[in-house]
């Protein structure tokens, strides 16, 4: 028999990158001419931080004065963040006009004060730099840290004594950061719920020709409506006009999915049932997923029930709304507010509830209305969560609650107080566990709201790169849990500046926006993460595990259901680029990839007004791909790899009837087609394979009446 040609793929060799020098990283500073970066004034001292403290200064115009007796101590205290970005504790000291004070410093971690520090006695009318590696102090590379004491160390009444110019020294960048993609470990898949935004009905510029294809533009596939707090005393039928509009633009975004908030607040169970009948029977929207209320628990939300804001008051009506709604339209889903922590928004001492693995009694709110719940026989579809990291009032400096280096540290660092998405779906499913038992076992956990700052001033962080990152973070982090929808808040809000302009805040923008859009179809960096993890994720898709062992850096990936990887990269440092050699683990990329960015540039452009190609994501090609790579990243910046699978081969032997045996061999998830041919011209698919091992035997006859016959094999995508 005569033989026959099979072609073989062969993988080329790779170059790596040149290493970039990597410049100093970012400090974190605690007081300037006032507190910053979210530091509060926790003193037991008697001190003064704000503008009107007296001289002497080191800079600026102003500093802290500090009285101490009784060991009473300067404390400026943060909820916790991890410190293995810094190196040192630095800052200025004056012992004012009579000087020998005896002071010593310490560190906390979770607000417990650690090794002190001496400082010995202090001069008179003299200016010291102090610092202190945070080793001294026991708080460094820790996870736990919430501040500083500056304090006197005898129980004597002292001479009031001066601080100024407090901060964290960076410590250097690493030489080198190590990504690693996991290509075999798959998290969980992608739901289409991990792409929403919400909308809301004071947006005048909703039913805009260009809101639709702004949301196609960034990849949208769930929205909420009709807007947070607004729900609760929104009457639907008295608002024809908005539902027609948001009915039209839900209805035309194509694969949407929609979580309506009905009225908890003001309604009626009858209500939100009629809502679901005209939007699914009378206009068959097919709107599926149904929340009562919009964070009921808080004292901030309308509530017009007898005893408002209480658990038991709202699981009681939860039942008829979801029996009501539910009688509407039997196919919907509805969910139920909740929040972290046994002992959370205790609004109601007179009702309790007993944990059924603890055995321990609790007046929160999520123990007692799902205990109500199962005692009434009633299971929720899904539960609703929020999560703002901080909360900025108008007009909120000096003194400010905003940080940017300690707001991209959020999403993804372990916390107690349930700030990561990690902990905050292992707490949420442990009460939903403990309260409602096996009924539980089918809750869906959902985020409908996220961004960085709920507060009623909105400062430039909302605005500027920072939260673009920030929210690119928090959806990849958010990801790798069970939660199964992210909704970020919101579409349009509108332009305010009565938060933090503090210089210590990157940005540009004179003005706060938690929309991602600015009238009619202004783009703000948020916009430009959201249209990003469009490139990144889409539904179906594998999350995979990627890791950093930098916390300023991080990698996420995704192995699509065409074949592809992606792996997006998050620089949260200001200042520094980071060097990085990278590893694909189980799988081979081609040499050439493409790589899409946005960051600082791109925000730039935005900010000189230059063409709106300059403004937009960045994309490249990479010709240096391989299992092992190297690449230098900058400063604050997302950056998106997509790399192709490496060609699979084919091997060829007979069997005994002298049929010829093809080995595919592949990569795990990848589709492939083998295609036969005659002339190498034309060519026939014969089979579409998809293996999980990457290995795959075919059996092909051989045509007797063709001269000769050729086999492929093509990656498919």
């Amino acid at each position: 028999m005569q033989s026959r040609p099979v072609f073989l793929a062969i993988v080329g060799l790779v170059v790596p990158l040149t290493i970039q020098p990597a410049f100093a990283q970012a400090n974190l500073d605690l007081y300037t001419d006032s507190l910053v970066n979210g530091f509060q004034n926790w003193s037991w001292a008697t001190v003064n931080t704000e503008t009107n403290a007296p001289a002497p200064v080191h800079s600026g115009s102003y500093s802290i004065s500090v009285s101490t007796a009784n060991y009473s101590a300067l404390y400026l205290e943060h909820p916790n963040f991890d410190t293995s970005p810094y190196a040192s504790l630095s800052f200025w000291i004056n012992g004012g006009s009579s000087g020998g004070q005896k002071v010593q410093v310490a560190g906390l971690l979770d607000n417990t004060g650690q090794t002190a520090y001496s400082l010995g006695t202090l001069p008179a009318n003299t200016w010291q730099q102090i610092v202190i590696p945070l080793s001294a102090l026991n708080v460094n590379d820790k996870s736990n840290f919430t501040g500083i004491w500056i304090q006197g160390s005898v129980s004597a009444t002292q001479p009031t004594f001066y601080v100024d110019d407090i901060q964290l020294v960076a410590a250097p960048a690493p030489a080198v950061v190590h990504l690693e993609v996991n290509a075999g470990q798959i998290l969980r898949t992608v739901d289409a719920r991990h792409f929403g935004i919400n909308t809301a009905t004071w947006d005048g510029y909703l039913g805009n020709a260009q809101t639709l294809p702004l949301l196609e533009e960034m990849g949208s596939l769930t929205l909420r409506w009709p807007g947070g707090s607004t729900s609760d005393q929104y009457h639907w039928a008295s608002d024809a006009s908005g539902n027609a509009t948001f009915r039209n633009i839900a209805t035309n975004l194509p694969g949407a999915q929609v979580f309506t908030t009905v009225n908890y607040g003001s309604g009626t169970a009858a209500e939100a049932a009629g809502w679901v009948l005209a939007a699914n029977v009378t206009n068959h929207c097919g709107f599926k997923y149904w929340e009562i209320g919009n964070e009921c628990y808080g004292t901030w939300e309308y509530d017009l029930h007898s005893l408002a804001h209480d658990p038991a008051t709202y699981a009681s009506n939860a039942v008829s709304y979801i029996q009501q709604m539910k009688a509407a339209d039997p196919t919907i889903k509805v969910g139920v507010v909740i929040v972290p922590g046994e002992d959370s928004s205790v609004n109601d001492q007179n009702v309790a509830a007993t944990n059924s693995r603890t055995g321990q009694i609790h007046y929160g709110w999520t123990p007692v209305m799902l205990a109500t719940l199962k005692n009434l026989g009633v299971t929720p579809d899904f539960a609703i969560y929020h999560f703002y990291d901080e909360y900025t009032p108008t007009n909120w400096e000096p003194n400010s609650p905003d940080s940017d280096a300690l707001l991209l540290q959020v999403a993804g660092t372990p916390s107690a107080a349930w700030t990561d998405w990690a902990s905050a779906a292992a707490n949420l499913r442990q009460q939903i566990n403990d309260y409602m038992g096996a009924a539980g076992t089918n809750i869906e956990l959902v985020c409908t709201e996220n961004n960085s700052d709920s507060g009623a001033g909105f400062g430039r962080q909302l605005t500027s790169v920072v939260n673009g990152l920030y929210l690119a973070d928090s959806s990849c982090q958010l990801m790798k849990t069970e939660f199964n929808g992210y909704l970020w808040w919101d579409l349009r809000n509108g332009p305010n500046s009565q938060g933090t302009f503090d210089p210590t805040i990157y940005g540009w923008r004179t003005y706060g926006d938690e929309g991602v859009i600015n009238g009619a179809s202004g783009r703000y960096p948020t916009f430009y993460a959201e249209k990003m993890l469009k490139y990144f994720a889409r539904p179906g898709d594998y999350v995979l595990d990627a890791s950093s062992d930098y916390l300023l850096l991080s990698a996420y990936a995704i192995h699509r259901t065409n074949g592809a990887l992606t792996m997006l990269v998050i620089n949260k440092d200001a200042t520094t680029n980071f060097n990085t050699q990278i590893a694909l683990n189980g799988f081979v990329p081609l040499a050439n990839a493409t790589i899409q960015s946005y960051g600082i540039p791109q925000d730039e452009a935005t900010r000189t007004n230059a063409a709106a190609e300059l403004q937009d994501i960045a994309t490249t090609s990479f010709s240096n791909a391989s299992a092992n790579f190297n690449y230098s990243f900058p400063p604050y910046s997302l950056t998106l790899f997509t790399f192709s699978p490496a060609a699979p081969q084919l091997q060829s032997s007979l069997n005994s009837d002298g049929e010829l045996v093809l080995q595919l061999q592949g990569q795990s998830k990848v589709p492939y087609v083998i295609q036969t041919s005659t002339d190498l011209v034309n060519w026939t698919s014969v089979s579409t394979n998809i293996s999980g091992s990457g290995l795959v035997n075919l059996t092909n006859s051989i045509s007797s009446d063709a001269a000769a016959q050729f086999w492929r094999a093509v990656w498919q995508p």
